[in-house]
């Protein structure tokens, strides 16, 4: 069963008295780039200056490093006389850095961020990508390392590992994009009697309902699978679970903690890109209305997934409970959650008596709980 909720113990930073000076990459190439900038503004502006001194990290659209200015208008809800732009992604512990020009000066700089946040949410910042570049770069940073961020971002990957696990995933079909032209007739066929309808299509490789499409029928399958696979090589095919949609946050290392359990109900049909971030009808019930023994269960599957994928630091894990026969399907852990105004995970965590302010506090000592006991391992023989 799930550990109760309580306080971890304080390490690295969250022990410290001084300012801690935190860098937050932001931005990035994916179709998720203005979602990572409304979870880095929400950050900046939740955090005591007079306890963190931001550096601000700014990846384009193009993946470039971006400038002061393109920072500046990148953040313009959130700009105060304490910001710092960098123009580099660097640490004072880092064995090199990374900077979009040749630098006059190689030495890091006395200021440089002490560990970095990578805000980063879909390709090219939440897939294992840009951790594996902070590990050769040797930087500690908050959240999920290479292979849970890489795992956690395929869904078809990470819904293979899960059920190997023994969890209760989704029932789903993994299916190539290049596969849809010549073998539509036969796909449609096979994934219908399968899964029946209603059914989703999805990219394997985003988040934030980009590229989702519900199927009611025959006439939807085509244009639906069509449309995901514009997003990736790969499309996830689900079978549509008739169930109210649960949310569990995942706090902590080898030893994580599961929030209480928050109930999404969406504007729409079902969770979609607008629902998410537009609509102002969808709407987050925290703690969600359920019995004591469904909310254990999806909490213990919360963490059982979390250290399935071998996850650190932070998760969410989605659920739909089954309307009818009360049954608990796992649907999908994502690693680097939003931390919009209106996320979830930091909701989950206030309803557990953890502050935004805390609950980043606590991600920055995880960090550096990881870095250490990476550094400790040996790499070689000699």
């Amino acid at each position: 069963m799930p550990k109760a909720i309580s306080m971890p113990r304080e390490t690295g930073t969250m022990a410290k008295s001084h300012r801690t000076r935190l860098g937050i990459i932001f931005g990035g190439k994916s179709g998720e780039h203005e979602i990572s900038l409304k979870s880095a503004v929400s950050v900046i502006r939740a955090l005591d200056p007079n306890k963190y001194e931001i550096t601000a990290i700014g990846i384009t659209k193009e993946g470039r490093l971006a400038g002061n200015s393109e920072i500046k208008e990148m953040l313009r809800d959130a700009l105060s006389p304490g910001l710092r732009a960098g123009a580099a992604i660097e640490t004072k512990t880092s064995k090199m850095r990374i900077t979009s020009d040749f630098p006059k000066e190689r030495a890091i700089p006395r200021n440089a961020p002490e560990i970095l946040f990578p805000l980063l949410h879909g390709p090219f910042g939440e897939d294992g990508t840009v951790q594996g570049l902070l590990e050769i770069v040797g930087a500690p940073y908050v959240g999920c390392g290479v292979l849970a961020s890489a795992v956690g971002m395929d869904k078809d990957i990470m819904k293979r590992l899960l059920l190997q696990a023994g969890l209760p995933i989704v029932p789903f079909r993994t299916i190539l994009s290049r596969d849809l032209k010549e073998n539509m007739q036969a796909l449609k066929k096979s994934i219908s009697q399968e899964l029946g309808y209603p059914m989703f299509s999805k990219p394997a490789n985003l988040g934030s309902s980009v590229g989702v499409r519900k199927i009611h029928s025959h006439k939807e399958f085509e244009g639906a699978l069509e449309y995901s696979a514009q997003f990736d090589r790969k499309i996830v095919v689900e079978k549509a679970i008739d169930g109210r949609e649960m949310e569990c946050a995942i706090l902590g290392n080898d030893e994580a903690l599961a929030s209480v359990v928050g109930e999404v109900i969406p504007a729409h049909e079902f969770y979609d890109y607008d629902a998410k971030y537009l609509s102002p009808d969808s709407r987050l019930e925290i703690p969600a209305r359920i019995n004591d023994g469904k909310r254990e269960e999806i909490r213990d599957l919360a963490l059982k997934s979390f250290h399935a994928i071998d996850a650190s630091g932070l998760a969410r894990v989605d659920f739909f409970l089954e309307r009818g026969s009360g049954r608990v399907w796992l649907n999908e852990i994502n690693t680097m959650p939003g931390f919009t105004p209106i996320s979830m995970y930091a909701k989950l965590w206030a309803a557990s008596g953890v502050s935004f302010e805390e609950l980043v506090r606590r991600l920055i000592g995880l960090g550096e709980e990881r870095y250490r006991e990476r550094n400790k391992r040996r790499i070689s023989i000699e």
